[in-house]
C-alpha cells in the first residue's frame, strides 16, 4: 500500500525511505562476520560518517525484519486477542459456579511475555554468564593477592592471573554487550507493540470511552506510560538478577570472612522491608504525578487547537496559570519523590511498584467499551438501503435516550434530508447509521458502504490530492471530473503545487468552504452505495452550493443512482427531495415526500413561508468565495495583479528543524542557570565530598589490613581495632550525610530548573504569533511539553549528577593506583587518548541519531492526534486498517532511529571496556614485576580500583555523551526563547478604563503582509467609522477582509500607516489592553472541555444572573436549564457533547458577556437554522445597537442592512458607501449582487 517513498507528517524532518519489510535489505549486520558482530565493527561505516558530516534519516542503518513494527505489532495484537478471549472463558467458567465473580481483566503482561518469552529468556541468559564473569575476576584477584605473599621470586603463574584476569574481563564485556542491546531492543519492541495496540483500540473506542479518556490522555498512555513499560523491561532483569549476585557475593564473603558476613545480610534484611514501604508511597506519588501529566497535556492541546481564540479574547494569561498550576502539583510529587530518592535500594525497588501505575492505566484503557458491530446490521439483503424500526439511541448505555422510536425506511438511490432547529437530532440520525451511537432498541439495517462527510469537516496533513484520494487508486478521469464537480478546480488554479499543495493540520491554508469541497470530494471520489452528508452547504456560497448540489448530489449529479442523506438548513432544496424527515426533540416530527408534507404540515409550510419571504437574502452564503469557472472575464484579466488564495497564507506545514554540529555549552549553561548556581556549587561540593570519603575509607581499611597483617598477638589487634573501627565508621557516617545531602540539594535545584524551563517554554509558546502554530505542526509543540520536559525532569539530572561522580571516581581512582604503582600512569596517558578519540567519533553521530529519534517522534503524536479527531470519519469509510498500517510507519521510523542510538552506544561501550580491561591487566602486570615489593593490600586495592575504571571511564564518556545528546531536549526547549514574538501584552502606556467609549475606528495609509517575503495583503487602506456604525466588509477570496479583521486585532502587524480606535493608535498599547477591549463573535466555534460555565467566563468575572441572562438571549436558557448540572454541566474536549449550531450559539453567548464597543462578525451563524439564525440576528441588533459593528459578509443577509458596506478588492478599497447608493454605482458590490441573483428590489425590500 505505502511502496513508493514518502514522507509521513509534516514534521517529521527527514524523508522516508522505502516502508515495509524491503527496507530490511539495507542490514549490514546480516553478512557481518562473528567477531564483527560481537564488536559491532559493522557499525562502524555509520560511526565514521556521522564524524565526516551530520547523519541524515538515510544514512541509519535499518531494522532486521524481525524487529520491525510490521511484524512485532501483529504477533502482540494476535496474543493479545487470546488474552482477551482466555480471559472471558474463565469469567463464563466462575459465573456457572458462582454467581458473585469479581470480574478480572485480561492482563496485559501475560500477553506481553507470551510475545516475547523466549527472547527475554535469551535476555537472561546473557546477563546470568555475565553476572557470574563479573564474580570470576575477584577470585582471580585473589589468587594474584596470595601469589603477591608468599611467592615474592619470579614465576609464570604471576603472569598467567594477569592474562587470565584480561580474559575473564574481555568476555565479560562482549557478553554484558551482547545482553544491553538484546535488553534494549526487546524492550523498545515491547513499546512499539503496546503503542499499537493503543493506536489500534483508539480507532474502536465507543462514545463512552472518548468521553473517558480525553486525547491528551490517551497521547499521554502512548508517550509517557508506554516509555514507562520500555523501562521496565529494560529494568527487569534486576529483579532478579540483584538478588543473584546478592547471594553470590555472600557466599564468596563466607568463605573470606565466615560468620561476620551475617551482620551485613541483617543490615540488607532490614533495608529491604523499609524500601519497600517507601515504593508504596512512591507509587501513589507516581499515579498523581501521571493524572497531573494527563490534565496538563488535555489542556495544554486544547489551548494549541483552540489558541486563535484564546488570542483573540487575551484569555493566554488565564489559560497560562491553569497550566501553571498543574505543573505545580506535578513539581510537588516530584519533589517528594525527589526526597525519598535518598534510600540506596529505592530505584530497584521501585521498578515493578511504579510500573504498576503504568500497567493499570494501560490496562484499564485497553479494556474500555468498544463500538458495537452488532448494532447495525450490515449484511441486510432487502429492498432498503437504510431502515431503522422501533429504534432508539444513547450517547451511552445509561443516558437518556437522544433519539427515540425512529421508524425510518429509506430505498436504495433515495435522496433524503433531515431537516430541523437546533439540536433537534439531525447529526445524530447520521451517527447512528454510523453506529456511533449506543442502541437501546429496534433494528437498523444499513446495505452497502458508507461515505462520510462530516459538519466540521476534518482534513488532513498531506497534499490535497492524497485528502481525495483518501487511499483510493488514482483514476485520473473520474477525478478530475470529482474535482469539477466539487468546484475545486478554480482553487487549484490558485494553489501554489495545484492538487500537489501540502495542506496544513486541520487545514488552517484553506478557508472553511474549501475544506467542506474537500471533503465532500473525498467522498465522492470514493464510489461508496450510502453518502452520509451532514451539512455540507453550510460553509459555501449559494452559487457553489447550487453546483455542488447540481453536478454531485441532484438527481443529474454524480451520485444521481447512489443512496444519498443529507442534513440541511438550505429549505429551498427540499422540492429536490425524494424524501424528508424533519426532526425535532430527537424524534421523527414528520417524513414524506415534499408535496405531502406541505399538505400535512402546517408548521412546515409556516416555516417554508417565512423563508420564502427572505430566501434571496437569506440563501446567499460566503460570496466572499470563488465561485465557479464563471467568473466575469474581467475579473480573470485581473487576477494576475490580485494576492493568492487565502492571501499570505500559502506555506507548508514545517519540517521539525534538525540541529547539526555540537550542543553549544550556553545551552547547559542555560539549564545550570535555572538550577540555581547555589545549588550548582553545593551539589559539586556534596558529591566531590562523598567521593573523597569513599577513597578515604578504602584507603583507610586497606592500612588496617596492612597492620593487622603484620601482628602476632591477638590482644594487639583487640588494641587497635577499636580506633580503626570508630574511623572507619566515622567515615561511612560523613559519606552517609554527603550521599543524602547531594540528593536533597539535586532535588531542589532540579526541581528549580524543571519549574523554569517550563514557564519559559509555555511563556514564549503563547507569545508566538499565531502564523506560528499554523505552520507548525501541533505534535512538535506537545513533543516538547511531554518527551524534552520528561527528560528535563528526570534524566537530564540524573545523567549530569552520574558524569561528576564518574568524574570524581575515574580522578580518585587514577590518583590510587599512580599512588601504588606510579609506572600505571605511563599506561594511563595513551589510554586516554584513546578514549577522548574514541568519544569524539561517537559523540558526533550519537548527538544526530538523537536528534533525528527525537524529530521522529513527533509524526507519532501528530499522526495520532490526526487520527483521533478524524475518527468518525476513518471508520465510516472502512480505512482503520489504512492508518494502523500508517501508525506502522511512522512508529518504524521512531524504532529505527532507536535501533541506531542502541547500537552506536554498544559500538562505544565494547571500545571503551576494551581499554579500560587493558589498564586492569596494566596494572595487574605492574603488581606482578613488583613482586614483594608491594604489599599484597595494596594489590587488591589497586586492582579492585582498576576493575572499577573500567566501568567508571565507561559510564564517564556514556554520560557526558547521554548529557549532550539529552541537552538536545533543553535546546529544542529553549528554541522558541530565539523566535519572533507578538508585541508585549501589557506596556507602560495604557488606555482609560473605559477606552473605547465612542467606538470610533479610523485606518490611516494602513499597508500590511503576513511575511516580509510577501506582497502587500492591505494596501493604503483609509476610512473612519462614526461612532455606533454597522459597517459590512465584502470582496471576493483574497481581496483582504480577514486581513482587516486580523490587523484590527494585531494579529497581523503593520508595514506601514495605522489604525487609531477612539484617538489611540493600537501600535502603542499591549495586545491584552487592545484585544480585551474588542469583541468578536468568530467563524469557528471553539469550547474547551470543562464546565459551560468556564466556556462562558473563564476569568470569572460575571454572576450566575448575568450568565443566565445571556444565555436567554442566545436561546439556550431552556436547554441548559434541561441539563443535570446547569451551568456546571461539564463540556467534553472540542464541545463534542454539544451539536455545533449549540456551540456556536455559546461563542455567541461570551460575546454577549463581554460586551465592548467595537464588534466583529465573523459569519456567527453559519452553523446554526435559518430560523434560529433570524432571532440571533435580531439579538446581535438589539443587544449590540449603541456599539460599532464591523461584519465580515459570507451572507450578504447580514449586511444589506448596514449603514455603509467597505468593499475590498486586492486588498484595496474600491468602494465605501451605503448599500442603496453602491447599487446605484453599479460597481463591485452590485456585481456581486447580481451573480447571486439578489435584485435591487429584494434589498430595498
Amino acid at each position: 500500500m505505502f511502496s513508493c517513498p514518502r514522507r509521513w507528517g509534516a514534521g517529521s524532518g527527514y524523508e522516508r525511505v522505502p516502508a515495509g519489510p524491503e527496507a530490511q535489505k539495507c542490514n549490514p549486520e546480516k553478512n557481518a562476520s562473528f567477531f564483527s558482530r560481537m564488536t559491532y565493527s559493522w557499525f562502524s561505516r555509520v560511526i565514521v560518517l556521522g564524524y565526516k558530516k551530520p547523519l541524515e534519516r538515510e544514512d541509519l542503518c535499518e531494522l532486521h525484519e524481525s524487529d520491525s513494527s510490521y511484524i512485532v505489532c501483529p504477533i502482540f495484537e494476535k496474543q493479545w486477542r487470546k488474552e482477551v478471549l482466555r480471559t472471558q472463558e474463565r469469567q463464563e467458567v466462575k459465573a456457572s459456579f458462582s454467581k458473585e465473580t469479581h470480574a478480572r481483566k485480561p492482563s496485559l503482561v501475560y500477553a506481553l511475555w507470551n510475545t516475547f518469552k523466549f527472547v527475554l529468556i535469551q535476555v537472561a541468559l546473557f546477563k546470568v554468564f555475565a553476572d557470574i564473569l563479573a564474580f570470576t575476576s575477584p577470585l582471580i584477584m585473589k589468587q594474584m593477592i596470595v601469589f603477591c605473599e608468599h611467592h615474592p621470586d619470579f614465576g609464570w603463574s604471576g603472569y598467567g592471573y594477569a592474562l587470565a584476569l584480561f580474559v575473564v574481563v574481555f568476555l565479560q564485556t562482549l557478553i554484558l554487550q551482547q545482553y544491553q542491546r538484546f535488553n534494549m531492543l526487546t524492550s523498545a519492541k515491547i513499546k512499539t507493540a503496546v503503542i499499537g495496540l493503543l493506536y489500534k483500540k483508539a480507532l474502536l473506542l465507543s462514545n463512552v470511552s472518548r468521553k473517558k479518556f480525553s486525547t491528551g490522555e490517551i497521547t499521554n498512555l502512548m508517550s509517557a506510560d508506554a516509555q514507562q513499560l520500555m523501562d521496565l523491561t529494560a529494568n527487569l532483569s534486576l529483579l532478579w538478577s540483584a538478588p543473584f549476585q546478592i547471594l553470590m557475593a555472600i557466599s564468596l564473603l563466607w568463605q573470606e570472612l565466615g560468620p561476620a558476613v551475617l551482620a551485613g545480610v541483617a543490615v540488607l534484611v532490614f533495608v529491604i522491608p523499609v524500601n519497600a514501604l517507601v515504593a508504596t508511597r512512591v507509587k501513589k506519588l507516581k499515579k498523581s504525578q501521571t493524572k497531573n501529566k494527563d490534565k496538563q497535556i488535555k489542556l495544554l492541546n486544547e489551548i494549541l487547537h483552540g489558541i486563535k481564540i484564546l488570542k483573540l479574547y487575551a484569555w493566554e494569561s488565564s489559560y497560562q496559570k491553569k497550566i501553571i498550576k498543574i505543573r505545580e502539583q506535578e513539581l510537588e510529587v516530584q519533589k517528594s519523590a525527589g526526597y525519598l530518592a535518598v534510600f540506596s535500594m529505592l530505584t530497584l525497588t521501585c521498578i515493578p511498584f511504579l510500573t504498576r501505575v503504568s500497567l493499570d492505566r494501560l490496562e484499564d484503557f485497553l479494556n474500555t467499551e468498544e463500538l458495537h458491530p452488532q448494532n447495525i446490521e450490515t449484511n441486510y439483503i432487502g429492498d432498503h438501503a437504510i431502515g431503522f424500526t422501533n429504534a432508539s439511541f444513547s450517547w451511552d448505555k445509561t443516558g437518556v435516550p437522544v433519539l427515540k422510536n425512529l421508524n425510518i425506511k429509506i430505498p436504495e438511490g433515495a435522496l433524503v434530508a433531515v431537516v430541523g432547529p437546533v439540536g433537534s437530532g439531525k447529526s445524530s440520525v447520521l451517527s447512528a447509521i454510523l453506529g456511533e451511537m449506543e442502541k437501546l432498541t429496534g433494528v437498523v439495517q444499513r446495505k452497502g458502504s458508507v461515505a462520510y462527510v462530516a459538519q466540521q469537516a476534518w482534513i488532513q496533513n498531506c497534499i490535497l490530492q492524497e485528502n481525495i484520494l483518501f487511499g483510493s487508486i488514482m483514476q485520473k478521469q473520474f477525478y478530475e471530473r470529482v474535482l469539477e464537480a466539487c468546484a475545486l478546480l478554480p482553487d487549484l488554479e490558485q494553489l501554489p503545487n495545484g492538487d500537489q499543495t501540502e495542506i496544513g493540520e486541520r487545514g488552517v491554508n484553506i478557508s472553511g468552504g474549501q475544506k467542506h469541497r474537500v471533503s465532500l470530494a473525498r467522498a465522492v471520489y470514493s464510489g461508496a452505495d450510502i453518502y452520509l452528508l451532514d451539512d455540507p452547504f453550510a460553509a459555501v456560497d449559494v452559487h457553489v452550493g447550487k453546483q455542488l448540489f447540481e453536478k454531485v448530489i441532484g438527481s443529474s449529479g454524480i451520485l444521481k443512482n447512489k443512496t444519498r442523506i443529507l442534513v440541511t438548513h438550505n429549505l429551498t432544496l427540499l422540492p429536490e427531495m425524494d424524501l424528508i424527515v424533519v426532526m425535532e426533540s430527537g424524534r421523527v416530527a414528520h417524513m414524506g415526500t415534499y408535496h405531502e408534507l406541505l399538505s400535512k404540515t402546517r408548521n412546515l409550510t409556516n416555516l417554508l413561508q417565512a423563508f420564502s419571504e427572505q430566501e434571496k437574502a437569506h440563501a446567499l452564503k460566503r460570496v466572499s468565495v470563488i465561485n465557479s469557472r464563471t467568473i466575469l472575464k474581467d475579473q480573470i484579466v485581473e487576477q494576475n495583479d490580485r494576492p493568492s488564495l487565502n492571501q499570505g497564507k500559502q506555506f507548508s506545514m514545517k519540517k521539525e528543524k534538525i540541529p547539526v554540529g555540537g550542543v553549544k555549552f550556553s545551552i547547559i549553561l542555560k539549564y545550570l542557570q535555572a538550577f540555581g548556581w547555589l545549588w550548582v556549587w553545593l551539589s559539586v561540593a556534596a558529591y566531590l565530598g562523598q567521593n573523597l570519603v569513599g577513597v578515604a575509607q578504602n584507603l583507610w581499611l586497606s592500612a588496617w589490613v596492612k597492620e593487622a597483617k603484620h601482628m602476632n598477638e591477638f590482644t594487639e589487634w583487640k588494641q587497635i581495632r577499636s580506633n580503626k573501627l570508630n574511623i572507619y565508621g566515622l567515615l561511612g557516617l560523613m559519606q552517609g550525610f554527603f550521599v543524602c545531602s547531594g540528593a536533597y540539594i539535586l532535588t531542589r535545584g532540579s526541581l528549580a530548573a524543571s519549574r523554569t524551563l517550563h514557564t519559559q517554554l509555555l511563556d514564549n509558546v503563547l507569545h508566538l504569533p499565531l502564523r506560528f502554530f499554523e505552520i507548525n505542526p501541533i505534535g512538535q509543540i506537545i513533543n516538547r511539553f511531554a518527551k524534552d520536559m520528561f527528560i528535563i525532569d528526570i534524566r537530564f539530572h540524573y545523567y549530569l549528577r552520574n558524569w561528576v561522580n564518574c568524574t570524581l571516581d575515574v580522578i580518585g581512582t587514577v590518583l590510587v593506583i599512580g599512588g601504588a604503582l606510579p609506572l600505571f600512569i605511563l599506561g594511563v596517558i595513551p589510554l586516554m587518548f584513546l578514549y577522548l578519540t574514541i568519544q569524539r567519533y561517537y559523540v558526533a553521530s550519537s548527538r544526530q541519531i538523537r536528534r533525528l529519534a527525537g524529530a521522529s517522534r513527533s509524526p507519532i503524536i501528530s499522526h495520532f492526534s490526526e487520527t483521533l479527531s478524524g475518527v468518525s470519519t476513518i471508520r465510516a469509510f472502512g480505512h482503520e486498517q489504512r492508518f494502523i498500517q500508517q501508525n506502522k510507519e511512522v512508529v518504524n521510523e521512531n524504532l529505527v532511529c532507536f535501533y541506531n542510538n542502541v547500537i552506536s552506544n554498544r559500538w562505544l561501550s565494547v571500545r571503551l571496556e576494551f581499554l579500560g580491561n587493558l589498564m586492569v591487566f596494566f596494572a595487574a602486570l605492574l603488581a606482578v614485576l613488583a613482586g614483594k615489593s608491594i604489599d599484597s593490600a595494596i594489590v587488591g586495592l589497586s586492582i579492585s580500583y582498576a576493575l572499577n575504571i573500567t566501568q567508571s571511564l565507561n559510564f564517564w564518556v556514556r554520560k557526558a555523551c547521554e548529557i549532550e545528546t539529552n541537552a538536545v531536549s533543553i535546546e529544542r526547549v529553549c528554541e522558541y526563547e530565539n523566535m519572533d514574538k507578538e508585541a508585549p501584552w501589557i506596556m507602560s502606556k495604557r488606555p482609560p478604563s473605559q477606552w473605547p467609549e465612542k467606538g470610533i475606528v479610523e485606518f490611516i495609509n494602513y499597508q500590511a503582509r503576513y511575511r516580509d517575503d510577501l506582497g502587500l495583503a492591505l494596501r493604503d487602506i483609509t476610512f473612519q467609522t462614526h461612532g455606533e456604525e454597522k459597517i459590512g466588509i465584502v470582496g471576493r477570496t483574497g481581496a483582504g477582509k480577514s486581513t482587516l479583521s486580523n490587523c484590527l486585532f494585531r494579529i497581523v502587524e503593520r508595514s506601514g500607516g495605522k489604525i487609531i480606535i477612539d484617538g489611540i493608535d493600537i501600535s502603542t498599547i499591549g495586545l491584552h489592553d487592545l484585544r480585551g477591549r474588542l469583541n468578536i463573535i468568530p467563524q469557528d466555534p471553539v469550547l474547551f472541555s470543562g464546565t459551560l460555565q468556564m466556556n462562558l467566563d473563564p476569568l470569572d468575572k460575571y454572576s450566575d444572573r448575568e450568565l443566565w441572562e445571556v444565555l436567554e438571549l442566545c436561546h439556550l436558557k431552556d436547554f441548559v436549564q434541561s441539563l443535570p448540572k446547569k451551568l456546571l454541566h461539564e463540556i467534553s474536549e472540542g464541545g463534542e457533547n454539544l451539536s455545533v449550531g449549540q456551540r456556536q450559539l455559546v461563542c455567541l453567548a461570551r460575546a454577549l458577556l463581554r460586551k465592548t464597543k467595537i464588534l466583529i462578525l465573523d459569519e456567527a451563524t453559519a452553523s446554526i437554522d435559518f430560523e434560529t439564525d433570524t432571532l440571533v440576528q435580531t439579538t446581535i441588533r438589539k443587544e449590540f445597537s449603541d456599539c460599532t459593528i464591523l461584519t465580515i459578509a459570507h451572507r450578504l443577509h447580514s449586511i444589506i442592512d448596514s449603514d455603509r458596506v467597505l468593499v475590498l478588492d486586492s486588498g484595496r478599497i474600491t468602494e465605501f458607501e451605503t448599500p442603496q447608493n453602491l447599487i446605484c454605482q453599479k460597481g463591485l458590490f452590485f456585481e456581486m449582487l447580481t451573480e447571486a441573483g439578489i435584485t435591487q428590489d429584494s434589498v430595498t425590500k
